[in-house]
């Protein structure tokens, strides 16, 4: 029987969410339900006035959420600023006392080559390394969270399958160099940000196993949201195509309440803690799956964790 959010997800009083990317497209149908049921969710976005559009809409839809004592609060995340994901934590460290759902799904896909002011290719930045570095900060209050045995802790990274039909074969996270490299393809670049997603979670789960705190990474699948506007971006003279093309194929897309319901399973679903689900990956809809042999690759994964700590160090001056 399929996981559904309005007959399966638990409520949640008491509990504090994270949601980056919680603006718009799946971000904003997770950060919907999540509140919906009685958590306290922060929706993290880099622009103030979109979130709180977004969170004025949500709230006057679903009068239930303040009768179930949930509410939406906007927290500032740039992820193409490392120092400024470090800040975004510490905003919300000085705020809250506990962490119990963390839903890592802000991304781009398929954007021109760029790199950021930190000097990263901005998939990569953005879909990753940002994320790395607004989580670690986060994880001491994770752990405290996680010694109550009531509670179930959730960390939730949003890949997709592009990490596997866009990979390169050769990948590596060994330099800057490395992950700087233009792949002669928009999509590739992003397949190598949806691999580091899973690689993440996976060794983020090695990390985290001795706590109550279950990490694991999903596939939305093909939703209709704003994430495809980097191809049209990526390709000009695809535009009028796109045009086109993108109402016929949006027939076949998921809604983003359909995307989300992966996210969702992942982040409240009581069989994930009941079967210890750890470093796993699901499809949809809430079903688990194989990913790549790469994302599998142990070795890979600490060489990115190793690498991505470096980074942050570099760059920040520290990791939190």
């Amino acid at each position: 029987m399929t996981w559904d959010i309005d007959k399966n997800m638990p409520a949640l009083p008491g509990k504090v969410a994270i949601v980056t990317g919680g603006n718009t497209g799946i971000g904003k149908e997770i950060v919907r339900q999540l509140a919906r049921r009685g958590a306290k969710v922060y929706m993290a976005s880099r622009t103030e006035s979109r979130a709180n559009a977004a969170i004025e809409e949500i709230i006057a839809e679903h009068p239930e959420i303040a009768e179930k004592g949930g509410s939406i609060a906007f927290l500032e995340l740039n992820l193409r600023d490392l120092k400024a994901c470090q800040a975004a934590a510490q905003e919300f460290l000085q705020k809250e006392e506990r962490l119990d759902i963390l839903v890592n799904n802000a991304g781009i896909m398929a954007t021109p080559f760029e790199l950021t002011q930190d000097g990263f290719e901005v998939q990569f930045q953005t879909n990753h390394l940002g994320h790395f570095a607004f989580t670690l900060p986060l994880l001491p209050m994770i752990i405290e969270t996680a010694k109550d045995p009531s509670n179930s802790v959730r960390i939730v990274q949003v890949s997709s399958y592009g990490h596997e039909i866009f990979s390169s074969p050769d990948i590596n996270f060994d330099s800057i160099e490395s992950v700087n490299r233009d792949f002669g393809s928009s999509f590739k670049r992003y397949g190598q940000s949806k691999l580091a997603n899973i690689l993440f979670s996976n060794e983020l789960s090695r990390r985290l196993a001795e706590y109550r705190i279950w990490c694991n990474s999903i596939h939305p699948g093909t939703v209709k949201t704003e994430i495809t506007r980097g191809t049209a971006e990526s390709h000009p003279w695809a535009k009028p195509l796109l045009r086109i093309l993108t109402p016929v194929f949006g027939a076949f897309m998921f809604t983003p309440y359909k995307g989300a319901l992966t996210a969702l399973y992942a982040a409240t679903a009581e069989e994930i803690e009941k079967d210890d689900m750890r470093g796993k990956y699901f499809v949809p809809l809430a079903t688990q799956a194989q990913p790549s042999k790469q994302a599998q690759d142990e070795q890979l994964g600490r060489q990115l964790w190793e690498f991505s700590e470096k980074m942050i160090t570099e760059k920040c001056g520290g990791l939190s």
